[in-house]
């Protein structure tokens, strides 16, 4: 190969080097906390919470800050858009209800207070919406249906225990999940108990707790546990329809049903799944070194997921893996916690002595725990050292 060769060759792999990866990137701005809550795209706008108790609009073209309100806790709710409001929830225990445009607060409701159950316990209960009421988990025990509107309280089921799923509601029913290993049925309307479920449990875990939510398939609601199950249950009914354990794993993560399957990652088995949302059979699987909390979602026929790693995954068409992104952290520390090969470095124990100090070093990747939102060819990312990016899809 002549020098000219030589130069065009090379000229031509930066170019294709340049045009994926990392170079995809449209923006990115650091917030002032870590972002553990779902990011939703309304309009021209992200809107996404903290844990320096700030709800953040971001300009979805630049990233450039829009709007700010400041909670009095920590944000780890997904914010919910209905009517003009964003309705969140905050680790005060107090759902509250700000002007979509103006961020002036239109209505607040106290719950009996928020606790957090352990340090895995990362997430708090995102508000969702039917017929004109909001409904919500708490760490105080209880599930409340509020009036959209006002914030007056309609009814409240108390489960003994922490609630940190984010409800589904559907069938004219709330389906949610409590730390007490129970899965329950309400009644939309009064909030009065249908049907309840209790989890196998596991000898490490003999409660069986449920972390976030559930997904709807057709007559089924489909949900993860920490007793390392992940189940099917008929919405009428209340019965098994089947469940498959997950060999020392938690499955925290929501499943996204899509074309007929169940798509969620594990906890330390490090895993994402594939699996017939019919019948519980694993059609594929894909080996990853942390875990998946997030759930993953979709957009042109591919599925996009992050890792506690700090990289965001794509499952294209074809099935296969692909790795699209690397948070900035993930660049800086990968060394700190992995080897050349991606396996923990000598030395590093996730759950040893020091059970802390290691899940600071994996947060410290900017760990991938918010949902993604993907909207017009763009998905928008959020890590738990405050880092907001939006990548351009190819």
């Amino acid at each position: 190969m002549n020098n000219r060769s030589f130069f065009v060759f090379f000229m031509c792999l930066i170019l294709n080097l340049s045009a994926s990866g990392q170079n995809q990137l449209i923006w990115k701005k650091e917030v002032g906390g870590a972002v553990f809550s779902s990011l939703v795209v309304h309009g021209n706008n992200l809107y996404f919470g903290s844990h320096d108790s700030v709800l953040y609009a971001l300009d979805k073209a630049d990233g450039h800050e829009v709007n700010r309100f400041k909670a009095g806790g920590q944000i780890r709710s997904a914010p919910l858009v209905v009517d003009s409001l964003l309705i969140f929830n905050s680790s005060d225990g107090v759902v509250s209800a700000v002007g979509l445009h103006d961020f002036n607060v239109r209505w607040t409701f106290r719950t009996q207070g928020e606790k957090q159950y352990d340090m895995w316990d990362y997430f708090l209960s995102s508000p969702v919406t039917a017929n004109d009421l909001v409904f919500v988990g708490s760490g105080d025990g209880f599930v409340y249906a509020l009036e959209t509107r006002s914030g007056a309280l309609k009814w409240k089921f108390s489960t003994g225990a922490v609630v940190h799923a984010t409800p589904l509601v559907a069938q004219g029913k709330v389906f949610i999940g409590s730390f007490n290993g129970f899965f329950y049925a309400l009644d939309a309307l009064d909030g009065h108990l249908v049907w309840s479920f209790k989890t196998v449990g596991d000898a490490s875990f003999p409660k069986g707790e449920i972390q976030k939510g559930a997904a709807m398939f057709n007559n089924s609601v489909v949900f993860g546990c920490r007793d390392y199950n992940i189940y099917s249950l008929h919405t009428t009914r209340g019965t098994g329809m089947w469940n498959k354990k997950e060999t020392g794993s938690w499955i925290v993560a929501t499943p996204l049903i899509h074309d007929e399957m169940a798509f969620f990652g594990t906890s330390d088995s490090h895993r994402f799944c594939v699996m017939d949302a019919k019948y519980g059979v694993e059609k594929f699987s894909y080996q990853l070194n942390m875990r998946v909390y997030g759930e993953a979602v979709v957009y042109d026929k591919q599925i996009f997921f992050g890792c506690f790693n700090g990289k965001l995954y794509k499952i294209d068409a074809s099935m296969e893996l692909h790795e699209v992104f690397q948070t900035d952290g993930s660049v800086r520390n990968y060394s700190t916690v992995y080897d050349t090969n991606g396996d923990f470095k000598e030395g590093f124990e996730l759950y040893g002595s020091n059970m802390r100090d290691s899940e600071q070093k994996i947060l410290s990747l900017g760990s991938l725990l918010a949902t993604p939102a993907v909207d017009q060819g763009v998905v928008y990312l959020a890590d738990a050292n405050g880092m907001v990016y939006a990548l351009k899809l190819q």
